[in-house]
């Protein structure tokens, strides 16, 4: 099987599992027995990064540098589009950014009551203790859920916090049984995750935006378009979601690095709990290989 189809079945894969976890792919918060709810009306899988020539492909320079305070963002696509990136234009330099989906919908707040874990303060430890720029994905809910780490994580200069929407519902249908947003509640959707953010304490937030599941198509970019935000999506999925082997989540990983990637992981305990474990193998080893980690912000400035 070559890399790039066990790249797409380890996409289709993270999407069906994470629908599993997450509240609303069955209805309701809790997850779907296996073969119905939710299970039975899972959308197609998040595409790859589309190619040059389609009308949303991911731009690769920034709309301009950077002022004091400000990272790079991408100009708008064609007709107005939101812009996407899912790996950077200068691909000679070993850099590589890994990426950390927080998930939280909107209706598992009971679950967390009962114990559930969405957060992993081990990971952003070790995250610190290895010295790796990180990029956090994060949804509104979990920011409302976990606001200390939020502050914590957002005044952290090794990080910076992307919005991964505030309910973790769909931008587009289907999408893994996710219930699905119109547009204006899609953009709403966004504008709360950051208030969220700002709520929590956070200051290290950048404007880009990771949809739900990777789902998205011209509607959707259309109804963030205003928003002033980069898509990013990722060119290397780590299959940490419902994962039970960290070596195996590290070998996916190394063996689909390449300059500029965008690495894909989540920050969720109970929904990727050996995602930890895999990153004490995976950031000495690509090190070994020289590579040099970035958060997305640099990347896209290339």
């Amino acid at each position: 099987m070559t890399l790039s189809v066990r790249n797409a079945v380890a996409t289709a894969a993270l999407g069906a599992a994470l629908c599993t976890a997450l509240a609303g792919c069955g209805g309701g918060g809790t997850p779907a027995p296996s073969g119905q709810g939710g299970q039975a009306r899972l959308g197609t899988p998040a595409a790859p990064a589309p190619a040059a020539s389609s009308p949303h492909a991911p731009q690769t320079a920034p709309a301009a540098a950077p002022g004091p305070g400000k990272v790079p963002i991408l100009p708008p696509g064609p007709n107005g589009l939101t812009p996407v990136f899912a790996r950077a234009k200068q691909q000679t330099e070993k850099t590589v950014a890994l990426t950390f989906d927080a998930d939280m919908t909107s209706d598992q707040g009971p679950r967390a009551a009962g114990g559930e874990r969405f957060d992993n303060p081990q990971l952003i430890s070790t995250l610190r203790s290895l010295k790796v720029p990180s990029t956090i994905f994060m949804t509104g809910r979990w920011a409302e859920e976990y606001p200390d780490q939020v502050k914590a994580i957002g005044t952290d200069p090794n990080f910076e916090i992307a919005n991964h929407s505030y309910s973790h519902h769909a931008f587009k249908s289907p999408c893994y049984g996710l219930p699905a947003l119109d547009a204006a509640a899609a953009r709403a959707d966004v504008d709360r995750a950051f208030a969220a953010f700002r709520t929590a304490g956070a200051v290290n937030t950048v404007p880009y935006f990771r949809f739900p599941g990777g789902c998205f198509d011209d509607q959707a970019l259309r109804a963030l378009s205003t928003a002033k935000v980069t898509a990013v999506q990722w060119d290397v999925v780590s299959g940490d979601a419902f994962a039970k082997d960290p070596n195996a989540v590290a070998q996916q990983v190394l063996a689909g690095v390449k300059p500029g990637s965008v690495v894909v992981l989540h920050c969720t305990r109970s929904a990727a709990p050996v995602t930890e474990e895999a990153i004490r193998t995976i950031v000495p080893e690509l090190r070994s290989r020289g590579y040099r980690f970035v958060k997305v912000s640099e990347l896209i400035g290339t």
